[in-house]
């Protein structure tokens, strides 16, 4: 199959192909691995590719399933598959190899996806960009000058540059909106409890953590929501069935929909022209779609979230790093650890179990205070990010800081998602702006607990009404480079 007709088609796309017998699982994997050889050494977005594996999967046999045949990667964070490493984007971790798939790996397997490869993240997850030092940073297709956003960079720029039409991704601040944002593709982090973190934990950063995928169409995330989402065995918790499949959702019309705006940082911290542009230009859209606009946003108290983001973070950090000190038997420290990471262990050992309880009973005052906000609107509409795709090393994690100033540097370019990791509430970030210098501007829609249904009509509305996967970057599959 050609690279410019493989990269063509979303997921379902080239699933359709598949099951009408017009192309092969072989012939898309094959796509892929060209895809990949042409594309990557610009980007580096592909840390490991799996070529071996995915021409066995493919010869042995894949199960029927929405994305037979379908291409896929998976960050090289959290989730695991069985025989494939998983560094973390950490020298410490470097190699570590579990000998089972994570419930969600399973899920994705039988969709029928083909796993060719792991992509590029930042160490744990712990950046708003993609730079590790363990691989080096990974490019923004748009401007590789640029980040693609973190810490799921690496899927997000594969998707965009045309490499997989869709990648697994996970989102613990703003992980799967933040790249979707910067890299134009779409980004949706589902409500708490909705996807499977198990066996290995029974929830990822106290709840914070959420696992899906990046994609090119609105209805390649539904359907993929759709085959992976409900409870795992021993799950503690998971969030509400839904009504029916959400990628009828997607085909069905939203109504009026009550939409509150705000384009303001709750920290206060500047945002851009081309981000409260982006806002406008949707909100306008929004309301020529026959939805009411408002302008409102929730209120609660930013600071006290601030502080409690960086003790669970922290906490989180530590005990992960103490887990693969012990496990691997190797030293944490400078030398295995960016600066910022080591800061944030070094913080998270001096906090004491209370720290982390007061911390959690904060989240759950500004859940509450928000949650009310949401019974008089059906959606919040915001920017994902407080500017443009940010440059290469702007967000350098081997600068010497504390963990608190490490973490609200990182939160005053990214202040408008780690909110909803808190809250545990659905949220997306769109493409649908684009700034004068042809860079991706993402908005952020945010919805009630357990309702991505209504997210997906929306997302279905608008993607209808101004379609964007007609935009290609400069780095792109089909094109030399």
């Amino acid at each position: 199959m050609h690279l410019d007709e493989y990269t063509r088609y979303d997921a379902m796309g080239l699933a359709e192909l598949v099951r009408r017998k017009e192309v092969t699982p072989t012939e898309l994997t094959q796509a892929a691995l060209d895809a990949i050889a042409r594309v990557n050494p610009k980007l580096n977005a592909v840390i490991d590719v799996r070529e071996a594996d995915a021409k066995n999967a493919v010869q042995q046999g894949l199960p029927q399933g929405p994305f037979t045949g379908v291409p896929f990667l998976i960050k090289d964070l959290a989730l695991h598959a069985a025989g494939v490493p998983t560094d973390l984007g950490s020298r410490l971790a470097k190699g570590l190899m579990l000998p089972i798939d994570s419930f969600l790996m399973e899920r994705f397997r039988r969709t029928g996806v083909v796993l060719v490869g792991r992509t590029n993240t930042p160490e744990f997850g712990n950046n708003a960009t993609t730079e590790p030092v363990l691989h080096g940073p990974t490019r923004n297709p748009w401007d590789l000058g640029r980040s693609p956003g973190g810490s799921s960079g690496g899927s997000a720029a594969a998707v965009a540059a045309g490499i997989v039409p869709v990648a697994h991704g996970n989102d613990g601040g703003g992980s799967l909106r933040i790249p979707a944002a910067l890299c134009g593709v779409f980004g949706l982090k589902p409500t708490r409890g909705r996807n499977s973190i198990g066996p290995g934990a029974a929830e990822a950063i106290n709840g914070l953590g959420i696992e899906h995928v990046v994609t090119r169409s609105v209805r390649d995330s539904a359907a993929m929501l759709d085959a992976t989402q409900g409870p795992a065995v021993g799950d503690p918790h998971y969030a509400p069935p839904p009504e029916r499949p959400y990628l009828e959702e997607v085909r069905r019309k939203p109504g009026k929909l009550r939409i509150a705006v705000s384009r303001k940082a709750a920290s206060g911290v500047p945002v851009s022209p081309d981000n409260v542009a982006a806002v406008d230009d949707v909100a306008k859209l929004c309301a020529s779609l026959g939805h009411e606009l408002v302008e409102a946003e929730p209120v609660y108290d930013n600071e006290a979230l601030l502080e409690a983001l960086v003790t669970v973070w922290s906490a989180s950090n530590a005990s992960l790093v103490e887990m693969l000190s012990t496990g691997l038997g190797r030293t944490a420290g400078p030398e295995t650890l960016e600066a910022s990471t080591w800061a944030a262990v070094q913080h998270g050992r001096t906090l004491k179990a209370t720290d982390l309880q007061a911390a959690l009973a904060v989240f759950n005052q500004v859940s509450r205070s928000v949650g009310a906000f949401y019974v008089d609107h059906d959606l919040l509409l915001t920017p994902t990010t407080a500017g443009p795709p940010y440059l290469l090393g702007e967000m350098d994690s081997n600068k010497p800081r504390s963990a608190g100033e490490w973490y609200r540097f990182v939160f005053s370019l990214i202040p408008f998602t780690a909110l909803y990791n808190v809250t545990g509430q659905p949220a997306m970030s769109v493409p649908l702006h684009w700034n004068a210098q042809e860079l991706p501007i993402g908005v952020q829609f945010v919805g009630r607990f357990a309702d991505e249904a209504t997210l997906f009509r929306l997302a279905g509305q608008l993607e209808e009404a101004r379609p964007w996967s007609v935009r290609r970057p400069p780095v792109h599959a089909a094109r030399d480079v």
